[in-house]
This record gives C-alpha cells, sequence and structure tokens, in this order.
C-alpha cells in the first residue's frame, strides 16, 4: 500500500513544479536554461562577444592575442628591411608627413605606442640604461646623445624624429635669442652654448610597446645610432597604459591600432592619458579610394608580400597575417566614428598615396 501512495505524492508535487516553472515563478533560472530557445541565444550571443578576427582568420580574443605577439617577435630583427620592401621605401613619406602635421615644440611629451622597432639614423654614442619598476609594470629607459644637426634622419622612425625636429626648433629658438642681444661678447655667446644641458628644451618621448623583442631590438639601435637623452622605452599595453592620468602632450601610434584585440579600449587609453588639449595622431593603413589603384594594391599585397616575407625572413604566415588584418581594419570614417567615441573632438583623417595610409588626428578637450 506505501507505494501507491508514495507514487501519488509524487505525481503531485511534480505536476506543482511544471506550474512553477510554466508560471516563470523563477524566471531567470528558466530563461537562462540551455534548453529554452532564449537562453540558447544568449549563450550564443555571449559566445560570439569572445570572437574577434585575427587577419581572416575567426580566434578568440585570448588566442589573438597570443597570435599577434607571435608574429611581431618572429618578424622583429627583419622589420625594418620589410617595411622597405612593403612600402617600396614610401613609409618615411608617411612617418615625416605625420612628425610635419604634429608640429612639436621643445618641451612636448609625446607617447608612441607600438614603436618597438623599424628604426634607423644617427651617429653611434654611449647608452646608459635605467630600470624602473611602476606597480607591477617593468618600465626599461635607454637614453642616448642626439645625433648632430648634421645627420641623415630621413629613417628614423616617429620616436627618432620626434626628437631630431625638436632639437631642430630649440636650436632655432636658441639662435633667435642670442640674435637678440646684440650686445653679447663672443664668450658671453660661447658660454651661453656651452651651459646647455638640455638640447631638446625638456621634451620627451616614451616608446611603448607589449613585445618584448620589439623593445629589446629598438633599444639597441637606440644604442648604435648615438641616441641618449630624452629617449625611454616603456613595456607595456595599449589596452592598459601604465601611465597615469593626463601625462602626455601627444600620442601617436603608427600601423600598430589593427592589430590591438580591442581598439576602443585603446582609443579610450589614450584619451585617458593625454593632457587636456592634448592631440592623438594615429598613421594606419585604410581602404584605398581608387578603383585601379586598388586592384594593384591588392595584387601587390597577396601575391608578393608574403612571398618577400619568405625570401627575406623566412616567414610566409607572419607576412600573410599583415596583409589580412590591413583588410580587416574599419574604414576611414568608421575608424573616424570610433575616435569620436572615446571622447576625442575635432577628429579628421587625411588620406596619403590614394588612401593606402591615412593620418587620424583627434584632441582631447
Amino acid at each position: 500500500m506505501a507505494a501507491p501512495r508514495s507514487c501519488a505524492l509524487w505525481d503531485y508535487y511534480g505536476r506543482r513544479w511544471s506550474r512553477v516553472m510554466r508560471g516563470c515563478w523563477l524566471p531567470r533560472l528558466r530563461s537562462s536554461w540551455p534548453g529554452n530557445p532564449l537562453g540558447a541565444r544568449l549563450l550564443s550571443q555571449q559566445n560570439q562577444a569572445t570572437k574577434t578576427h585575427f587577419g581572416f582568420e575567426t580566434v578568440s580574443e585570448e588566442e589573438k592575442g597570443g597570435k599577434v605577439y607571435q608574429v611581431f617577435e618572429s618578424v622583429a630583427k627583419n622589420y625594418d628591411v620589410m617595411n622597405d620592401m612593403m612600402s617600396l621605401g614610401i613609409h618615411r613619406i608617411w612617418k615625416d608627413l605625420l612628425l610635419w602635421k604634429m608640429h612639436p615644440f621643445p618641451g612636448t611629451q609625446l607617447l608612441d605606442v607600438a614603436g618597438g622597432t623599424d628604426i634607423a639614423g644617427g651617429r653611434e654614442r654611449k647608452r646608459e640604461r635605467n630600470i624602473d619598476v611602476k606597480g607591477t609594470h617593468r618600465v626599461a629607459a635607454t637614453r642616448t646623445t642626439q645625433p648632430g644637426p648634421g645627420t641623415n634622419c630621413n629613417q628614423g622612425d616617429i620616436a627618432f624624429r620626434f626628437l631630431n625636429y625638436v632639437q631642430g626648433q630649440h636650436q632655432i629658438k636658441q639662435k633667435r635669442q642670442l640674435r637678440a642681444q646684440q650686445n653679447l661678447s663672443w664668450e658671453e655667446i660661447a658660454q651661453k652654448y656651452q651651459n646647455e644641458e638640455d638640447s631638446l628644451g625638456g621634451s620627451q618621448v616614451m616608446v611603448c610597446d607589449i613585445n618584448k623583442e620589439m623593445l629589446k631590438i629598438g633599444r639597441q639601435k637606440a644604442c648604435a645610432r648615438g641616441y641618449k637623452t630624452g629617449l625611454a622605452w616603456i613595456l607595456g599595453d595599449a589596452e592598459e597604459l601604465p601611465f597615469d592620468d593626463d601625462k602626455f602632450d601627444v600620442y601617436t601610434i603608427a600601423f600598430g591600432i589593427r592589430n590591438v584585440t580591442h581598439i576602443d579600449q585603446a582609443l579610450q587609453e589614450a584619451h585617458r592619458v593625454l593632457k587636456p588639449g592634448g592631440r592623438f595622431l594615429c598613421l594606419e593603413f585604410s581602404q584605398v579610394n581608387n578603383p585601379l589603384v586598388s586592384r594593384l594594391y591588392d595584387l601587390y599585397s597577396f601575391q608578393v608580400i608574403p612571398v618577400l616575407g619568405e625570401v627575406i625572413a623566412g616567414d610566409w604566415k607572419s607576412y600573410q597575417y599583415l596583409v589580412e588584418s590591413i583588410r580587416q581594419f574599419p574604414s576611414q570614417e568608421e575608424f573616424k566614428e570610433m575616435i569620436e567615441d572615446a571622447g576625442f573632438q575635432k577628429v579628421t583623417y587625411e588620406n596619403l598615396t590614394s588612401g593606402i595610409v591615412a593620418i587620424h588626428s583627434g584632441f582631447k578637450l
């Protein structure tokens, strides 16, 4: 007799539980249940949100960071040569135009993100290295003397060009001050030049890169080419910069932001570390606006550049990724909107070489 009573109780409570679920007494539990269609859609959206692109390949966000790191660790030693081969040397002109657009003055504090290598030019001098620690971030600073005014600086990257440009501006300012003081003797003029300790007028550039190998080669080239004062090398992530708020006058990133997993976070960090009135400048590959140039560019990109990567660097896949990553980067207008969403104002862009690259500019106001 106990068995039928037990079955009856089971059936009774089972029906009550069924009514509870139908009545949505526990709506969150029910709607998120994997078997429920709404719950399945939510889980699918969460899974999609963690996916991103690595070139034309779809990968998880965590996986992309590691893959990009491996790419630049692999190409670091041949990065300069490959840049010349990939752009036929035009990247030097693009960087010149970026600096002319920046037009820095003595005392400017510059943060150059993703600028670990691609450096040349200058004379050899001594090096001093200082190691500092800021929180959990290891900060490595390399300081070298500036090349003389007669040195060819056409082969420097953003940081080196910045230092040469600011040094030239400081020297012009100094000469104007001396001309205004016509009553000084030549001994007094010579003494003023000798007492000039900072040839940059207080300017400094911090090169920040997440890749240790890129920073290592960059420091070696800085040492070999004689850059000493006003230059520091920082190991850091563009999405979580190891700097205080409102620290820099200018933020630059050249051919680096398309490799960032969360571009919106990198832009927000750029806005955070800039001083009020500071300027954001980005040099990046973009969408070609000339149909004929576009066809030729695609042919060169997909048929020639990976082959050059294999021949010169022994690395087909890394350069195939670099080509694909350019095609995945937002258009000029789309990227402009992303910069505005990060809080920048007066956002503009200028196409170079039919839109193969563009200079994006914005201000923190």
